[in-house]
């Protein structure tokens, strides 16, 4: 039973005000700034797209250096980085919502769960725009990016298109279904199933699939001097040498660096270094860098979604490792939502083939990812060909999308526990100290999690960890007036310690709009 209906109002007005706020238009200063980088604000343009008439008028107004790609981008391998000298936005045909703070562009996962909270408004036109502009990437940027800077051409980010598509098309509001976008919309779909489902996306030959970085190195989009997160990620490697030892390169004195691909950090003696690794003149000095394993693996976290857990070893630096069960999800509801769009538009061979590729998805994850004693979920190393033991709120994927079996969904709940708090469901068990992991709860997570107990039967526990999310947001609202990324789900609150990766709570924010909006409205329909 939901209490304090004016507290849960007021947050609900202030989401319903807040689309403005985040919404970016090219004719909005604010659209081009980019607190992540230093650089100067710059549009780029696909190669091969004629400039826009709003964009002179967007030059001489804002200030606005508008370049070109140097390239025609087909798939994200196509793209090489260091031909593009300066950072910048991507061009986008529509406006779009972004999260907040120092996330200033359409992200890839975000605008699914910002979707669901656009139309809870009646703000159709905008979530529809937001498709197009997935669209619009499809055609000129190789895939759907993580987001559309320059600096994210190289991954994409968790598949949510099919969902978005079928949310739209499905929507009450706008009278006849319209079946030509839909077509339009399996078009991409099936475009962006493929490159999910082929190399380097394919994880060994377990038939799944895994997150996978085009680019290599560091990433330059981490606030302040990305070379300091790094850093401490190669002191915390050399500290604990054991599993995640062949990630850490020792340089001995003046040895060869020309496999290096990232920053090189002096260190002291032959076992440790200081944070800041500056040297004392009495030790000999030698220095660290980090494999380009890790940093494959760092780019494809950041691809999950996921950034930064422990779930893929230390700081996630195994990701391109695992077969995922998140993933791997998510690519058997594309399926077999493009098994309903097909029968939708008529196709139904087609509709019979996707039936079967999810059916066998569906048997390959309780082959590798279904742990019959833990009754949970678990990711698979498939280089190592070893399941993961990392207790991770991911197990709430197959429920969502309908993967599991009723026994598989009924051990899964008996170890709820697990993962509930006052707050609603913890990422993890373990406290690495990253925001992904415990004892920080996400939006997205709360929805899919809810949403999958209840496609199973069990309305309690749904309705339960809904009631407490939405509460402990609108108390939290009601304390400092700001929605917030993420919680704290053991002490119900917004104020977080985070020590590995970025530490900012940032204000906002997209995706727990969204998801809000959606439990709430969920919530009083039960009620009503």
């Amino acid at each position: 039973m939901l209490d304090n209906q004016t507290s849960l109002n007021e947050t609900r007005a202030f989401v319903s005000k807040s689309w403005d706020t985040l919404t970016r238009t090219l004719t909005r200063s604010e659209t081009y700034g980019d607190p992540k980088t230093d650089d100067e604000p710059i549009l780029y343009l696909p190669k091969e797209v004629p400039e826009p008439d709003a964009i002179r008028d967007l030059q001489l107004r804002c200030r606005i250096d508008v370049r070109r790609l140097p390239e025609l981008v087909a798939v994200p391998g196509d793209v090489d980085l260091n031909k593009i000298e300066n950072e910048g936005l991507l061009y986008l045909e529509h406006p779009y919502v972004v999260p907040g703070g120092q996330f200033n562009e359409m992200y890839g996962w975000d605008s699914y769960f910002i979707i669901l909270g656009l139309l809870r408004d009646n703000r159709f036109a905008l979530a529809k725009g937001m498709v197009e502009n997935f669209f619009f990437e499809l055609d000129h940027y190789g895939s759907i990016l993580n987001a559309n800077r320059t600096y994210y051409l190289t991954r994409s980010q968790p598949p949510f298109l099919t969902s978005m598509v079928l949310t739209l098309f499905k929507d009450q509001s706008q009278g006849a279904p319209d079946l030509a976008w839909l077509e339009r919309g399996y078009a991409y779909s099936v475009r962006d199933y493929t490159q999910w489902t082929n190399e380097p996306h394919l994880a060994g030959d377990t038939g799944l699939s895994r997150y996978f970085d085009h680019g290599d190195g560091p990433v330059p989009e981490i606030m302040g001097n990305p070379n300091n997160y790094y850093r401490g990620i190669a002191h915390f490697f050399l500290l604990h040498d054991g599993q995640d030892a062949n990630q850490l390169i020792r340089i001995k004195g003046d040895g060869p660096k020309s496999e290096i691909i990232g920053p090189i950090f002096p260190f002291f003696g032959d076992a440790r270094t200081t944070p800041d690794g500056h040297p004392e003149p009495s030790e000999d000095v030698h220095h660290l860098a980090l494999s380009s394993d890790f940093y494959k693996g760092d780019r494809s976290m950041r691809e999950s979604g996921f950034d930064v857990s422990f779930r893929f070893g230390s700081f996630s630096g195994q990701t391109h490792h695992f077969a995922p069960v998140c993933l791997n999800s998510l690519l058997h509801k594309t399926e077999t939502d493009l098994a309903e769009i097909s029968e939708i538009l008529g196709k139904s061979e087609q509709a019979a083939q996707w039936k079967a590729k999810a059916a066998a998805r569906a048997k390959l994850m309780t082959k590798y990812l279904w742990n019959v004693e833990g009754g949970l979920y678990f990711d698979y190393n498939a280089v190592t060909n070893t399941p993961s033991t990392y207790e991770y709120a991911a197990t709430f994927y197959p429920l969502w999308v309908g993967a599991a079996t009723n026994e598989q969904a009924a051990a899964v709940v008996r170890n709820l526990p697990i993962f509930e708090h006052p707050g609603g469901i913890a990422m993890s068990t373990r406290e690495s100290g990253a925001q992904w992991d415990f004892p920080y709860g996400w939006a997205p997570i709360q929805l899919l999690a809810v949403e999958g107990l209840r496609r199973y039967g069990f309305a309690a526990e749904a309705n339960r960890i809904a009631e407490n999310f939405v509460t402990m947001v609108a108390q939290n609202y009601e304390k400092d007036h700001t929605i917030r990324e993420k919680y704290n789900v053991v002490t119900r609150s917004s104020a977080t310690r985070i020590r590995v990766g970025y530490s900012q709570n940032e204000i906002g924010f997209g995706w727990t709009n969204g998801v809000y909006s959606e439990l709430l409205a969920q919530l009083q329909s039960q009620n009503s």
